[in-house]
């Protein structure tokens, strides 16, 4: 495609492809990539075992550590294949019921993405902030910049359900919060309207009403139907039947821009409407402080019982489980 000669014409097409590209030759490249430090370690390894060298083979162990983190990297970013994976996302966090205690537990929350986002190198940008009365916050939403960021968060749609001695109890009592997780991907301003010939039936006759003798007498009025989408443009105030055309198919590129919109505008509505109640039994996930410690995600039955590493932004458990189980499932259906 990019060796077409009129390529680089129409920059609106331009942009995704180019987009497209980088990401396959980022894929090949970094596959080729982990080929080659495989083979380079192999015979490391195999040097300090007729040398019995144990300074290489240390290093040996160290970059055969540095590739399988590379391995799972690249296997979950390979499964990362749907529709929005690729975008940034934008993440809000949300109280529920239980006042104090309940936005507490939110910064909490937010403090533990902010550390994830920061140990996997994609940048945070706050949009709104809003801090609690007397701690914690009642609200925060922000993007998430980075390769597959909207990939990987997705899976951290839902409610989180925190268990502990509350600090904010005056008598002490271990307490259960809530909090609402809403991740949808951050969507392209820039609507890209494809149209394709053969899509368009375009009829041409002789223009009616007031324009003069040529007007109407000369089959200069033009109509075009947009198959797909039904939309249908008739243009008849021009005399030449060339700019008529020209006219009609600008109206039909801002028709077809408009309508692209309405199901960006829907499609996140859809998404903002599926949004759980912030409640008992809606829990994806429960991180238990007291009386022992654990997280549990309740969709895979995963459960870690160092809830303070979690907590630091430790979450690639969690989020891999979750990516592994939804593709699995698609290969029993």
């Amino acid at each position: 495609m990019l060796g077409a000669k009129n390529f680089w014409d129409n920059p609106e097409k331009t942009a995704p492809i180019l987009k497209e590209r980088s990401l396959l030759t980022d894929q090949v490249d970094g596959y080729h990539k982990l080929c080659h430090d495989l083979e380079e370690t192999e015979l490391l390894y195999d040097l300090a075992m007729d040398e019995s060298d144990p300074d290489s083979l240390r290093e040996v162990s160290g970059q055969l550590t540095d590739i399988e983190t590379r391995i799972t990297e690249m296997s979950l970013s390979l499964m990362l294949d749907g529709e929005d994976d690729q975008n940034n996302a934008i993440v809000s966090i949300t109280p529920g019921a239980g006042g104090t205690e309940a936005q507490d537990w939110s910064e909490m929350l937010f403090r533990m993405y902010a550390r994830w986002i920061e140990r996997k190198g994609f940048r945070m940008d706050l949009l709104d902030y809003q801090p609690g009365d007397e701690a914690g916050i009642k609200g925060v939403t922000f993007t998430v910049s980075g390769k597959y960021a909207y990939g990987y968060l997705k899976s951290e749609n839902g409610v989180h359900r925190l268990v502990r001695i509350s600090p904010y109890n005056a008598n002490g009592k271990r307490q259960t919060s809530f909090s609402s997780v809403f991740v949808y991907p951050e969507l392209s301003n820039e609507i890209v309207v494809d149209i394709d010939e053969k899509d368009l039936r375009i009829d041409v006759f002789r223009s009616s009403g007031a324009g003069g003798q040529h007007v109407n007498k000369t089959s200069s009025a033009v109509r075009i139907t947009h198959l797909p989408s039904g939309i249908v443009i008739n243009c008849q105030q021009e005399r030449s039947q060339h700019r008529n055309k020209d006219m009609a198919m600008k109206v039909l590129m801002s028709r077809l821009h408009q309508l692209e919109k309405q199901k960006q505008d829907t499609k996140l509505q859809e998404m903002h409407d599926s949004k759980d109640e912030i409640a008992w039994g809606r829990q994806i996930r429960s991180y238990i402080l007291h009386p022992y410690q654990m997280v549990k995600d309740h969709r895979i039955d995963l459960d870690i019982g160092n809830a303070a590493s979690v907590l630091d932004g430790g979450l690639d458990p969690f989020i891999e489980g979750v990516l592994l189980a939804g593709k699995s499932q698609i290969v029993k259906l």
